[in-house]
């Protein structure tokens, strides 16, 4: 696919295809993301909840429904409905703070973890397969870019 006033050839070229391949990845993780989300049975907001629950998870962070909010740009109202959802739905349970007993936080139980993992599990053993093709500088270099290219589509990450 061409556009007007870029070359077809030198760094034009390469930044093009480098665009291109982010498109199609981001489209790839959309239909992974639709795919998850009729299979446990929730919309968008709840996954993008849960995926986030999930990263912070795993990099040892407790999630308050503030940042719920926060994350997913929405009302505490909102994100209260959701919580309460997901709860319902034998998603979540909300525990009170490990620190500040008037602080509640959001935990994913156990059936919902692993849930989550049968329907992502595949698809990240296939990631990381890709990933293992690549030396460590690569790996260095793809993920300063991703992080880079991440802060322009969401600068209040």
């Amino acid at each position: 696919m061409s556009y007007p006033g870029l070359a077809e050839s030198g760094r034009e070229r390469y930044v093009m295809e480098m665009l291109q391949a982010l498109r199609a990845f981001s489209d790839a993780m959309d239909r992974m993301h639709g795919g998850m989300k009729g299979d446990m049975d929730m919309n968008a907001t709840d996954l993008a909840a849960m995926r986030m629950m999930i990263m912070r998870e795993q990099r040892g962070e407790t999630v308050s429904p503030h940042d719920v909010a926060r994350h997913l740009r929405i009302t505490t109202a909102s994100t209260t409905k959701l919580l309460d959802r997901l709860e319902a739905a034998g998603h979540i349970e909300r525990q009170p703070h490990p620190r500040d007993r008037r602080a509640r936080v959001v935990v994913l139980t156990d059936t919902s973890r692993q849930e989550f993992y049968r329907h992502f599990g595949e698809r990240l053993r296939g990631m990381r397969g890709i990933a293992d093709r690549y030396t460590d500088e690569e790996l260095q270099l793809v993920t300063r870019f991703l992080g880079d290219i991440s802060t322009v589509l969401d600068p209040e990450q």
